[in-house]
């Protein structure tokens, strides 16, 4: 038996991106990763049994990479907004950053590769973002809306902005930024 190593890992989870970018993630097969990854197939069915796995640790990487991002420099003894700030902009910077991961990402959501186990796990991972908009309704400085609702607004306004800037070629410059805090910050204040 061959012992798995992470680099190549990585490589197998950098060729499907690349793919996905491509073909979208219907179109690719096991052998088109391989090769894009530069290793042969047989390889590639020691780390992963078949594309729903593989597809599945990619999502959950991704996943834990983004929510890891997410919280960089998060001190929750801060006032709320400071804190709430930090993350905001993290989310920014990190969908700027690693677009390729957030298209994959979203089509993942919407994907029958997906399994209940990572969703279920995935659905763990957003907790930390849902008690953030729980305190600011706590707080009484959030609307008493939904929290699902209010995080949805949250990352549609960072999500469409990044594609935009993305696929325009026009990068987001500071006051585009702040701007965009702004908006989201007062339509999700009471």
């Amino acid at each position: 038996m061959k012992i798995r190593d992470d680099k190549k890992s990585q490589q197998v989870f950098g060729a499907a991106l690349n793919l996905v970018k491509e073909k979208g993630l219907a179109g690719i097969t096991m052998c088109e990763i391989a090769k894009e990854a530069g290793i042969a197939t047989g390889t590639l069915y020691i780390y992963f049994k078949n594309k729903e796995e593989l597809i599945n640790n990619l999502f959950y990487d991704c996943r834990r990479a983004a929510i890891e991002n997410y919280f960089k420099n998060y001190d929750p003894a801060r006032p709320f907004k400071s804190g709430f700030t930090t993350v905001w902009m993290n989310i920014l910077r990190f969908r700027t950053e690693n677009f390729e991961e957030v298209v994959f990402m979203d089509q993942c959501y919407h994907s029958p590769f997906i399994n209940e186990c990572t969703i279920k796990l995935t659905k763990q991972m957003k907790q930390p973002l849902l008690k953030l908009i729980e305190r600011g309704k706590d707080e009484n400085i959030f609307k008493n809306a939904d929290t699902l609702t209010l995080l949805t607004f949250m990352f549609g306004t960072i999500h469409e902005s990044v594609k935009n800037a993305h696929y325009s070629q026009k990068p987001l410059n500071k006051a585009a930024i702040d701007n965009l805090f702004t908006m989201c910050w007062d339509g999700m204040k009471r």
